[in-house]
């Protein structure tokens, strides 16, 4: 009874990390669609439709390079210059991974919170700075940004090697599709931020 118990209770924390992580996700393209509809005048419910099928490919595949091509054309969709997509969307396939972060911030969180380790903002702060350093050189695949991120947990006190390791990649993975997911429907959010610039040069030069 006291193993289901604590089966049970993995479950539940786990389950709430789940949705936190979902929450968060589309509070953050909310977040960048909301300025990018500000910045080109457009309604940025219409342009998240439009980036739909990128979307559900990220989360097919768990790969951002793979939804490049998918991606791109969803940009141009959304009316964003040829020249400026074919520049920004595979150039953040590496480097933007908001989705990714906050997947794996918030699985560390659990992680931490379920064996009772310390998780105060001067023991993540560090970390997350790292963290965000070692996403630029995440590779665009299926667990890319975790495995990336594994040379830097002894900075939170988790051994790599060690069953929280694993348990902390697991936690990922089953989550991986939908950070993916976010991180190529931001890429686009970014590529209008930098065509609206794009466009203001080549009228100021014109």
């Amino acid at each position: 009874i006291t193993a289901s118990g604590e089966v049970f209770k993995i479950l539940k924390i786990f389950a709430l990390v789940f949705v936190l992580i979902i929450v968060l996700h589309f509070v953050i393209i909310a977040i960048q669609y909301t300025v990018a509809g500000s910045m080109n005048k457009r309604n940025p419910f219409k342009m998240l439709v439009k980036i739909l099928p990128a979307y559900m490919t990220a989360i097919g595949t768990q790969s951002s390079a793979a939804t490049i091509p998918v991606n791109i054309q969803c940009g141009l969709k959304n009316g964003t210059s040829p020249e400026i997509v074919d520049f920004v969307i595979p150039l953040c396939a590496t480097i933007h991974l908001s989705g990714s972060m906050i997947t794996l911030t918030s699985c560390i969180m659990g992680v931490l919170l379920l064996n009772g380790m310390p998780h105060s903002f001067g023991v993540i702060f560090p970390f997350l700075c790292m963290l965000g350093i070692a996403m630029v050189a995440a590779p665009g695949a299926p667990g890319g940004a975790v495995m990336s991120a594994l040379p830097f947990l002894f900075l939170i006190g988790i051994d790599a090697q060690g069953p929280l390791g694993s348990l902390l990649i697991a936690l990922y993975i089953t989550q991986d599709s939908f950070g993916t997911a976010i991180n190529v429907s931001g890429d686009n959010a970014i590529a209008i931020y930098v065509d609206e610039f794009y466009k203001k040069y080549i009228k100021k030069v014109a």
